[in-house]
């Protein structure tokens, strides 16, 4: 099923190379929410998520072209999103709240677990925002977008064994943070 949706993938990124608006919109609907989830986990603030979401875009319609395959097409929009995120860190270094994490719950859970579930997710969340930028991007694209460490090492432009240093570092800071394993709280 990956396979058929990354052909899928394929399909319009040349077209939108051809500049196919109708493939850009469709391209652009699969990866908002996923890009979204990504950098909210790395810059914390609205305002800038979007903005980088949608340079992050203007740079996959303008370098559609330039796409040559030698990754998947996942791992080369994360790489421009991460850089774009990368950068509006760089700009701003004044610490911003985690004022969403309420939001991330279940509706179908009862109400116990649905309490439960939120203390989970605040305290994950307070968690993972103690880690440094690049500890929570490999955090959240190992967990919350099911990337293995050679797709992760290539949008961030380092070697898979910095990836796997810092997934180490990650979870050795969580796992004091919260106790237990970070699979009991993802």
């Amino acid at each position: 099923m990956a396979a058929r949706g990354d052909e899928e993938e394929l399909r319009l990124i040349a077209r939108v190379a051809e500049r196919d608006l109708e493939a850009f919109e469709h391209l652009y609907r699969i990866y908002h929410r996923r890009l979204s989830r990504f950098l909210f986990n790395l810059l914390r603030r609205p305002s800038t998520i979007e903005e980088v979401l949608n340079d992050t875009m203007m740079v996959v319609w303008e370098g559609a072209g330039s796409f040559n395959g030698a990754s998947k097409l996942s791992t080369w929009i994360f790489t421009i999103a991460y850089r774009k995120a990368a950068k509006a860190l760089r700009r701003r270094d004044e610490p911003v709240e985690d004022d969403r994490s309420e939001e991330l719950v279940s509706p179908d859970a009862g109400p116990d677990e649905e309490l439960a579930q939120e203390r989970r997710q605040a305290l994950l969340a307070e968690a993972v925002a103690t880690l440094s930028p690049d500890h929570r991007a490999v955090v959240d694209l190992t967990y919350y977008h099911e990337m293995g460490y050679r797709d992760i090492a290539g949008i961030m432009d380092c070697p898979v064994d910095t990836v796997k240093t810092r997934m180490f570092h990650a979870r050795r800071h969580l796992r004091r943070k919260l106790g237990g394993g970070l699979a009991d709280w993802i």
